[in-house]
């Protein structure tokens, strides 16, 4: 990408991350006020309400010469054509009120691309554009009813939203407009007063994807959560996937895990003093072929941060690896929210079949008592044996709240690929800028 690009685009960035902190509520104290009392009601005591969540946003992706995606030959180098996506999504939901310990949700959710100038990765979506992957489209989004008659439980069926943990293996790809959501029955038991356990188990037998396409599976889950104290959560956890259609058969996994973490929000840490805190996370997990899976193989993921939290500011250090193989069958998290890891660019939603090594490291600091956050982050990624290198990435994004319903993001993200000497895989530069506002209540 020529440098005066470059300088014309980085100006633009932090002039816009400059002017969050100067923009002024998008609406008066009191309406906002009014419009929570009209959307929550009460009946026999208990809470309803009507859900709103729009969300507009303008991305733009940038890249040179794309590839052939692995396992394929390789046609001639070729520059997709820039991508600008404009695009506003709506969820509108009605949640009942509680009876005999019964309530019921619907949610409905459409996005309309405004600028469709992007390959939405379904057929015939521009495919001569970068990709975007925020289709124009509306579904059925959540429909579910839930049992919390038994005490420290709740019992919920139907179609849900679902997040474990950082979301690395269950979530709801939250950053793309059209969330993933599971047909699913889910337990949770929450005893935090006797026991500091967390229970969740579950059976999902559809996954509504974040493109609005629906892969069927059979996969039970598990996942417990005992609370140390102050001192972090340490989690197990089972996922047993095996989708029954045969496009998807190599997907099918069974993942099981160890997990020690503290603290569960970014900015969060373990006070050592007034002005000082730490955070850690220490993560192992272990993968094989299950189910409908053909291929027999086995890999392992590693998940080490360290943070020192300074006068508010968080400083971290981490790596995440994924291995792979060198077969194309590598660890791999289909299910999860994979834009959170490995960069924003999102080069490394799937892992490449000598795995992935991401060393990382990343620096959040809070202004005007935490309404707004702004972060950077620095990524090195090379083979899961450090043979290869896959280029690095750095990332910006600055988030500014305004009260607890609206807010406004600017995102940038710019991966440079490396001197790559692995035949399996191919990557090149990449460059994504994200605007956004939201209104939730």
């Amino acid at each position: 990408m020529p440098k005066q690009q470059q300088k014309k685009l980085s100006g633009s960035i932090s002039a816009l991350l400059l002017s969050l902190s100067a923009v002024s509520l998008p609406a008066a104290a009191g309406l906002t006020q009014q419009i929570e009392d009209a959307l929550n009601f009460y009946h026999y005591g208990h809470n309803g309400a009507i859900k709103f969540d729009l969300n507009y946003r303008y991305e733009n992706v940038n890249e040179d010469n794309r590839f052939a995606p692995t396992g394929t030959v390789l046609p001639a180098a070729k520059q997709p054509l820039t991508a600008n996506a404009n695009t506003a999504r709506l969820r509108l939901g009605y949640l009942t009120p509680t009876f005999v310990g019964l309530q019921a949700y619907a949610e409905y959710e459409g996005n309309l691309a405004i600028e469709d100038e992007y390959n939405n990765t379904l057929p015939n979506g521009n495919p001569l554009y970068s990709r975007v992957a925020d289709p124009d489209r509306s579904e059925l989004n959540q429909f579910w009813l839930a049992y919390s008659g038994i005490p420290d439980n709740l019992i919920k069926l139907g179609r849900q939203r679902i997040k474990l943990d950082d979301d690395r293996f269950i979530g709801n790809v939250g950053w793309r407009q059209m969330e993933q959501t599971y047909d699913s029955v889910l337990l949770t038991h929450n005893n935090q007063t006797l026991f500091g356990l967390v229970v969740n188990a579950g059976y999902i037998a559809n996954v509504q994807t974040f493109t609005g396409t629906t892969d069927n599976v059979q996969a039970p889950i598990l996942n417990l959560n005992y609370k140390m104290g102050d001192y972090g959560n340490l989690i197990g956890y089972g996922y047993l996937l095996d989708y029954t259609e045969k496009a998807n058969y190599e997907k099918s996994s069974q993942t099981y895990g160890l997990r020690a973490t503290c603290c569960v929000k970014p900015l969060d840490s373990y006070k050592i003093s007034d002005h000082f805190g730490l955070a850690y996370t220490a993560e192992w997990s272990h993968q094989s072929n299950y189910g409908n899976g053909p291929t027999g193989y086995e890999a392992e993921r590693y998940n080490v941060m360290g943070g020192l939290s300074a006068y508010n500011i968080m400083f971290q250090g981490a790596m995440e690896q994924l291995d792979g193989s060198g077969l194309n069958k590598t660890f791999d998290t289909p299910l999860g929210t994979n834009h959170a890891f490995q960069g924003w660019a999102d080069l490394f939603l799937t892992t490449p079949s000598n795995g992935i090594r991401d060393v990382f490291g990343t620096v959040m600091v809070p202004f005007q008592r935490g309404d707004l956050v702004v972060s950077g982050i620095y990524h090195a990624y090379t083979d899961d044996g450090g043979r290869y290198d896959y280029g690095d990435e750095w990332n910006f994004q600055a988030v500014q709240k305004f009260g607890k319903h609206y807010s406004l993001l600017a995102k940038y993200a710019y991966y440079h690929a490396g001197d790559n000497l692995d035949p399996t895989f191919k990557s090149t530069d990449t460059q994504k800028i994200w605007l956004q506002g939201n209104i939730n209540f």
